[in-house]
């Protein structure tokens, strides 16, 4: 397979704390964050920036859905970088400049003409103020904006004048064109979504051999920075990431061991094993590998999950990726109930074909028949032509199960904008985790 898709879902146009104290273990941060309800695992949730135009999810929809009330944290995606290495805003409209009405705002109450700040950011800001538990981070990079991590990267000086460009513009809020610190008090920390250090990621990545050690340093420069931050502002600051699922990239851009002594938790890929650009269908985020598989090598959440315990991440820093969408095929044979079959290319869709939400989906099931691998742990649906992976109720359940079970810091769902009106995704998640 090509391991070229293997990211987080980009942008539909175009197609992740250490309490105060240097010294403080990473992983005594678990219960200060991870209270809401009945579960002391993380919910972390990442929101998009773009969710607000096509798919018209807006920040106030995660407390009308009831996913508010449910994460501990949340990933507002992206932030880029220019090509020095500086952070940037992908898109300034949505980030910090459209108004937002009374019905659509998460106060109830219209943005005003002038008002420092606007746009997601002032919802988000809302949002916490309504829940003062939930923690934000703002998200760097993504399949489409890590071309230069790099060069960010690359040395001593260029690392200390990224991190500190990108905690002044997201973390004490001086944002391009608004008044100094008007996004002050939004974000509460970094999520690094660096894809992928030494590996080949988005076309035009720029990609180095000593991009490995360099993301560990990197790292350790966020840590330095934040921690002086968290010590002049009395606020603590999370350090999170997102790490690919496969092994091989692991080894070639992670130093794991030395990664997770800096960061607060991170974020495992648990979706895009497979996908429209296999020539065979597929599961894109079984627990366990399939009996049958044909892949030449096996993807799963077991899979990767044992390969970051066996590197040496602490079980109460890892957290595992769950989808809200799924993959699918089309022109797919019958045999095997369409399971590894050959497909003529990816399935029609609503906004990226081979891409669908779960909420746009559900309300097609009846087309379909529902299959499931109860011992590998996924499902799929199949009409006798179009093959879609398949992420319901019951199959979230069932991660939260296996979460649980392993003893892991929680559950990361990509996006939160896949979930149904009444947020049956988040719920039987959230439900399941203990």
């Amino acid at each position: 397979m090509s391991w070229k898709k293997f990211g987080l879902p980009l942008f539909v146009a175009s197609a992740v704390m250490i309490p105060l104290g240097v010294t403080a273990p990473a992983s005594a941060s678990v219960s200060a964050e991870a209270t809401a309800g009945h579960t002391s695992k993380r919910v972390v949730g990442y929101y998009t920036q773009w969710s607000g135009y096509d798919r018209n999810f807006l920040v106030s929809d995660l407390i009308k859905n009831g996913t508010a009330a449910k994460l501990t944290n949340l990933n507002y995606a992206f932030g880029f970088l220019d090509e020095a290495g500086k952070c940037v805003s992908s898109d300034p409209w949505a980030d910090y400049q459209r108004p937002f009405t009374a019905e659509q705002s998460v106060s109830g109450k219209a943005d005003e003409a002038g008002q420092p700040l606007a746009g997601n950011l002032n919802q988000l800001k809302q949002l916490k103020a309504k829940y003062p538990k939930l923690r934000v981070s703002i998200s760097l990079g993504g399949w489409t904006g890590s071309k230069y991590f790099s060069n960010a990267a690359l040395t001593k000086k260029s690392r200390a004048a990224h991190v500190k460009s990108c905690l002044d513009m997201w973390i004490k809020g001086d944002l391009p064109g608004a008044p100094a610190g008007a996004a002050a008090g939004v974000f509460d920390g970094i999520d690094l979504d660096w894809e992928w250090p030494a590996s080949e990621g988005n076309a035009g990545n720029v990609v180095r051999p000593e991009d490995k050690q360099n993301f560990t340093a990197l790292v350790r420069e966020y840590r330095k920075q934040l921690n002086k931050l968290s010590w002049n502002t009395h606020r603590r600051h999370n350090l999170t990431a997102f790490l690919p699922a496969d092994p091989v990239q692991i080894d070639k851009g992670f130093e794991v061991r030395k990664v997770f002594r800096d960061l607060t938790f991170a974020t495992t890929q648990g979706y895009d094993y497979h996908g429209s650009w296999d020539p065979i269908t597929n599961q894109q985020s079984a627990i366990d590998g399939p009996a049958g598989d044909p892949s030449t090598s096996e993807f799963s959440s077991q899979v990767t999950i044992d390969a970051y315990l066996q590197r040496g991440a602490p079980r109460s820093q890892l957290v595992m990726g769950v989808p809200f969408y799924s993959r699918g095929w089309t022109g797919v044979g019958p045999t095997n109930n369409g399971l590894f079959q050959p497909a003529t290319g990816a399935a029609p869709a609503t906004y990226e074909d081979g891409y669908e939400d779960y909420r746009l989906l559900k309300p097609q099931l009846s087309k379909f028949q529902v299959h499931r691998d109860n011992k590998a742990g996924f499902a799929w649906l199949y009409d006798g032509n179009t093959f879609w992976t398949w992420d319901d109720p019951i199959e979230m359940k069932r991660k939260a199960r296996y979460i649980s079970d392993r003893h892991l810091s929680g559950a990361m769902i990509w996006s939160l904008d896949g979930d149904t009106s009444d947020g049956q995704l988040i719920t039987a998640l959230y439900s399941g985790l203990r």
